[in-house]
């Protein structure tokens, strides 16, 4: 039987890192903190939604950021080889130097707040109320980067000098990635989404729409009024 197979001493069973996180048993604040070292799942799910059901170009490179920042994070750690702290098993696998987490989390703050204070700044009127809004998201990102950094050395994770090194790398890379988005690759945005294949996808540019979801609402109550007229006229006849 499968399941007599793999239940022999041959199988060595692995944790599914990214999903994996232990607290001390009664400790609310390790509780806090393993929650906020899912953060990178709970990002990665946005991503996927938002690729899909709103095909925004923008949205895709960024998320080819992540993963390529991601990617090299795995290099480095085969690279340095440096092991996670040996305070306790953390029942890991791989090495520690630097911080998957940390460099995915700041890549991720980084990147959102040139988006906001850069990016939106030139194409928004800046109200009082956008601002707010804008302040509350950048702070949020950082937030959850400074609370899941702290965790994965609360939780004995990584050491401190693996959290630092994969904030700075991060941080880098959300620079760097923002700089090749916004200067090189934008211009070429309404080019790309006049591919057919990219009509065949729907992707689509919206960089030069400054609120797209008041945008999206007005086009569809406009429609949705335009249907509803041809059916109350179709109807009279």
């Amino acid at each position: 039987m499968a399941s007599d197979d793999i239940r022999t001493p041959e199988v060595q069973w692995v944790p599914l890192k990214s999903a994996f996180v232990e607290y001390p048993k009664g400790d609310m604040v390790g509780r806090v903190l393993a929650y906020t070292c899912l953060s990178p799942i709970a990002i990665i799910c946005g991503f996927v939604t938002l690729i899909l059901f709103r095909r925004d170009l923008h949205t895709l490179v960024f998320f080819i950021g992540c993963i390529a920042n991601e990617i090299l994070n795995v290099v480095l750690k085969g690279i340095i080889a440096e092991p996670r702290p040996d305070a306790r098993n953390t029942g890991l696998v791989d090495f520690g130097m630097p911080s998957g987490h940390a460099q995915f989390l700041w890549f991720f703050a980084v990147y959102v707040a040139y988006f906001v204070f850069v990016r939106l700044h030139q194409i928004n009127n800046n109200t009082t109320l956008d601002y707010f809004w804008k302040t509350v998201i950048v702070v949020g990102s950082f937030l959850i980067a400074i609370l899941s950094s702290f965790g994965r050395i609360y939780l004995q994770y990584h050491t401190w000098q693996q959290v630092l090194c994969g904030a700075a790398l991060g941080s880098f890379n959300g620079t760097i990635w923002f700089a090749l988005v916004h200067f090189a690759l934008t211009p070429y945005f309404p080019y790309v989404a006049s591919w057919k294949i990219s009509e065949f996808m729907l992707l689509r540019d919206t960089t030069l729409i400054p609120n797209v979801l008041w945008f999206e609402y007005t086009n569809a109550m406009r429609e949705s009024r335009m249907r509803g007229r041809k059916l109350v006229s179709m109807k009279s006849q």
